[in-house]
């Protein structure tokens, strides 16, 4: 009996030494993989559907993203969601939940009743989240079931911060042993301070915001205090080649470097990380997606792509908090909604959008579908990037005549006045459908809303000519240099310049005129930085006298760009003269409405690149163009590049 007893005593000892041996493996050899969903950018482009050109579309959309959101979770039993900002404003449908129809008290913002569905863990706050001022923006994000996030926008004092900086989830996730624990991620959010130049008349005197780095490293460094197993810093910002100051707007490369950040999400410059587009750049490994060795993802834009990276975990064989995990692999990778090259969508449209959105879309439709104006010829902006095209020149057509009354019995009034404004857009990156084109006949809301895509405001500087001169200059920098020497075929635009930074000017009446001359090294580079004593503006003349660069000039353009967007010379708050609180695309509609005949309306052309002899300069521009070579006999098609894009070039 004694033996037996004895020999059961041991058994239960053997077992329970098996069964602590079981329990410490975890602690030592436990491996979890964890799979980390981003959506970025998404700008209210919550379904497949193209306000602009009133047709459902298949390049882009939320409804296709959430397939792949589905997709991926099936895939991986441990996965969590963040959403990076941008997402409240960019087409009719933001617009119309803002202004047109704005949102009562107890409703709660279309985007929202998408997301809460889709059990997102935490958001980002992106910079156009600020386009509709403040209190939309409470408003709207009250809605949200899930933690929205943003550490370097402070209040006026700048002690307190304006939004959750970051929050603590607390997950259960299982390892590979199919073991439970219960990890902590921390979640920091940043967006670039420069919403304080974009947005000033929403945001002045009432927030301050901070560098992205150094309040990410603060907030980093407490999650970890605090026995964060996992940081994920959300951050509303692309990468940059270069070493960049604090304040800067693109700060991944730095963020990627603060100590504890285990995952960075990106967003904000629309571009795809990991990607062929970033070969080279500092720090980058492309095969892995990692940034100076911490995984990122930047997902594109309006639902194009789904951002992933898989984590692989290790238990550090530590109890104590904050230590227990360690991330021992990583790889980022991005599933797109749509196979440009075959030209195909990869991803059907979630049905959910619609069915919970229903009523919303169908105000937008209404809104957009009424009337304002009539065409006698079609508006374009194909060739906007290289010719002084009439889609550009009827938005500063409209802003000069807004301006105009605005300066009525002051002393502004006898200044000269100019106009700039630019090709917003203009495919490439945006996709190859991606063109204002609207047809001869009625014109509606939405072909408003096409001319000019953004909720600015109107704004009026002063400057002397040589700042204009300065301006126009850095909107050379869009092209490349041409080489009169060179081959027969070169190509002419900078895919990397973005299109809402060409400016182009009018005066009334024709009273601007000037070329360009691309033989000449560009004058400022992106950043608006001198880099030479070239000018690539020449025969520049007001009245059909060479323009006076000791005169005074008002120039009517846009608050992005009025308040320092885009780094043109000289232009910051001091130079404002005009602070008009009215949108744009409302004066762009006003002015269409008063035309009796739209082609009169528009102005004739104040500039041109100047010929280079013997040289053919090409450029790429979607196939839509091609019912305009007739009106356009400039240009001619190269070639169907056979991705909805052709190649052109302006004759020698």
């Amino acid at each position: 009996m004694r033996t037996r007893t004895m020999r059961a005593l041991a058994a239960l000892g053997l077992v329970a030494a098996s069964a602590l041996s079981v329990v410490s493996m975890p602690l030592s050899a436990a491996e979890l993989k964890l799979r980390v969903l981003e959506t970025s950018d998404i700008h209210m482009n919550l379904l497949s559907y193209d306000y602009y050109q009133d047709r459902p579309v298949q390049e882009f959309g939320l409804a296709r993203t959430i397939t792949l959101i589905h997709r991926a979770r099936a895939e991986a039993p441990n996965s969590l969601l963040f959403d990076n900002g941008d997402l409240l404003q960019g087409n009719p449908l933001g617009d119309v939940v803002a202004r047109v129809r704005p949102l009562a008290a107890d409703q709660v913002h279309p985007a929202y009743k998408i997301l809460n569905l889709l059990d997102v863990d935490a958001a980002n706050l992106g910079n156009h989240e600020f386009n509709y001022g403040l209190p939309f923006l409470r408003q709207a994000i009250a809605g949200a079931a899930f933690p929205y996030l943003n550490a370097n926008v402070m209040e006026a004092d700048g002690h307190r911060h304006a939004f959750t900086p970051s929050v603590m989830l607390e997950r259960e996730m299982r390892d590979e042993a199919g073991q439970a624990h219960a990890l902590k991620i921390g979640v920091v959010g940043v967006t670039p301070p420069q919403i304080l130049e974009w947005d000033r008349q929403h945001l002045a005197g009432k927030v301050r915001v901070r560098d992205m780095v150094e309040a990410a490293t603060e907030q980093v460094t407490a999650l970890r205090r605090r026995g964060a197993d996992l940081v994920v810093v959300i951050a509303h910002t692309g990468i940059d080649r270069t070493e960049l100051p604090r304040l800067s707007e693109n700060m991944a490369a730095q963020l990627a470097r603060v100590k504890g950040v285990d995952v960075l999400l990106l967003g904000h410059a629309h571009t795809e990380f990991p990607g062929p587009g970033f070969a080279g750049y500092p720090g980058v490994d492309l095969a892995k997606g990692r940034l100076y060795g911490t995984p990122a993802v930047m997902p594109g834009r309006w639902g194009d792509h789904l951002g992933v990276v898989d984590l692989t975990l290790r238990s550090t064989g530590q109890a104590a908090p904050g230590a227990r995990w360690r991330v021992a692999d990583s790889q980022s990778s991005l599933r797109p909604i749509f196979d440009r090259a075959a030209r195909r969508p990869l991803a059907d449209a979630d049905p959910m959008p619609a069915v919970v959105i229903a009523q919303e879309h169908q105000a937008t439709l209404d809104y957009v579908r009424s009337q304002v104006a009539v065409a006698d010829q079609p508006i374009h902006s194909y060739f906007s990037q290289v010719l002084d095209g009439s889609a550009v020149r009827l938005v500063a057509q409209a802003q000069l005549a807004y301006a105009r009354k605005a300066v009525q019995g002051t002393a502004l009034e006898q200044l000269p006045m100019l106009s700039a404004a630019a090709p917003f857009k203009s495919g490439g990156r945006q996709g190859w459908t991606q063109y204002t084109d609207i047809p001869a006949g009625p014109v509606a809301i939405k072909h408003v809303a096409d001319l000019y895509v953004y909720p600015n405001t109107i704004k009026v500087v002063k400057l002397t000519g040589a700042q204009v001169r300065d301006w126009l200059e850095m909107s050379a920098g869009q092209f490349r240099r041409i080489d009169p020497q060179g081959p027969a075929r070169q190509d002419l635009v900078d895919a990397a310049y973005p299109s809402f930074n060409f400016d182009m000017m009018l005066g009334q009446d024709g009273a601007l005129r000037y070329e360009l001359d691309l033989t000449q090294p560009a004058r400022f580079d992106k950043d608006g930085q001198r880099q030479g004593d070239g000018h690539r503006v020449v025969n520049l003349s007001w009245r059909g006298q060479p323009l006076d660069e000791r005169a005074d000039f008002l120039v009517v353009t846009n608050n992005y760009r009025a308040y320092g967007g885009g780094h043109f010379p000289a232009l910051a708050a001091d130079k404002v003269v005009v602070d008009a609180p009215d949108e744009t695309r409302e004066a762009v509609a006003h002015f269409l409405a008063a035309q009796p005949s739209l082609s009169a309306a528009v102005a004739a052309p104040s500039w041109r690149i100047r010929p280079v002899p013997g040289v053919a300069m090409q450029f790429v521009s979607g196939n839509g163009a091609l019912a305009h070579l007739k009106e356009t006999p400039q240009v001619r098609q190269v070639k169907d590049n056979g991705d909805g894009s052709s190649l052109f070039e302006l004759a020698p």
